[in-house]
This record gives C-alpha cells, structure tokens and sequence, in this order.
C-alpha cells in the first residue's frame, strides 16, 4: 500500500492539468479514463495501472489470484492507450505528480474534487 499526503494545492495543480489535457487531447483523456474505470471495475489497483503506464516494476501492487486471460485483457486494453500517438504527454503528467500518488490522478480523472481528496489516502 501507498500512503500519499497530498496538499489541495497539488491537487489542484493535477485537476488544472487534467482539464487542459482534456481539451487538447481529448481522445487519449477518454482512453485513460477507460482505462481508470476498468482498473476499477476488475478491482486492480490504481497504482498497479500507473505502474504500468510509467514502465515501472508492479510487483508490490499487482492483483493477486487473477486469471492470465484477464491480465491479458487489461495489459491489452492498457496498449491502446500507450499506442495513442499523445501518449508521452499522459506519461509526462503522471511522472509530474507523480509523488501525488497514482490513486489520486485517477480519482481526479473519474471526477472526484480535488477537496474530496486531501489528507492522507491508503486508496490504493
């Protein structure tokens, strides 16, 4: 587990950059919150999937006691994203705040407040 203290003041910085990254590209905004919304709905974790995104090891936060065809699936789906010809901006984002926590990032891309998320989070 990851425990971030995240100051509303970055947070807000994430929710400002997020809404510019939706207007400028907004198809790889849509891929990722796909992408947000499966993590969510197969119960993985948020960091498991920025992991994921940023190239680095997932061990410590990788699902446990799940098929190799729904990894496939997920890691197949999470290509179409660093497959976007954008994509290296979204990489650059999450590398940019990345000391937020990527649970926070993904919160904020599903629509949560910034406020809602402040204080310490062991969502993971």
């Amino acid at each position: 587990m990851m425990v971030t203290l995240s100051s509303l003041d970055k947070l807000n910085a994430i929710s400002v950059t997020l809404e510019k990254l939706k207007k400028d590209y907004p198809n790889l905004v849509e891929k990722l919150f796909d992408m947000v919304n499966l993590t969510r709905a197969f119960q993985f974790k948020y960091q498991y999937m920025g992991c994921l995104i940023m190239d680095e090891d997932p061990c410590q936060c990788a699902p446990n006691f799940v098929s190799r065809s729904v990894l496939r699936l997920y890691k197949k789906e999470l290509q179409k994203l660093k497959d976007d010809l954008d994509f290296q901006v979204l990489k650059q984002t999450f590398a940019e705040f990345r000391s937020t926590g990527y649970a926070n990032i993904s919160q904020l891309v599903l629509g949560m407040t910034p406020e809602s998320l402040v204080g310490t989070s062991s969502i993971r």
